[in-house]
């Protein structure tokens, strides 16, 4: 399996999924950190990958998703966008909207 399919593949599986630097109880940057206090505060689980720790995925993930930065936000398949993204959407309330509509296996 080729980088861009597992990176395809990863999206697919995982109805929440945030591409950071670090992890959730560790992040490895303030704008992966930020994105990971939003999610938490939502009760649905979401999935994570370290791209620090995956650096194919690293350096790949920017060219397939046509976004430059991490984190990378995914939800149901579609990229929703970096830290400021995430932000904007949590402050006005359509994030709330967007996890509400998912159903976590």
């Amino acid at each position: 399996m080729n980088i861009n399919e597992k990176i395809k593949e990863q999206i697919n599986n995982h109805p929440i999924l945030l591409y950071m630097k670090g992890s959730p109880k560790s992040p490895s940057c303030g704008f992966s950190a930020q994105a990971v206090q939003v999610l938490s505060s939502f009760d649905k689980r979401f999935a994570y990958i370290d791209v620090l720790d995956n650096p194919d995925i690293r350096k790949e993930l920017p060219k397939y998703a046509n976004w430059p930065t991490f984190p990378q936000l995914w939800i149901n398949g579609e990229l929703i966008g970096g830290c400021n993204i995430i932000l904007e959407l949590f402050n006005n309330g359509e994030l709330k909207k967007m996890i509400d509509q998912i159903e976590i296996k």
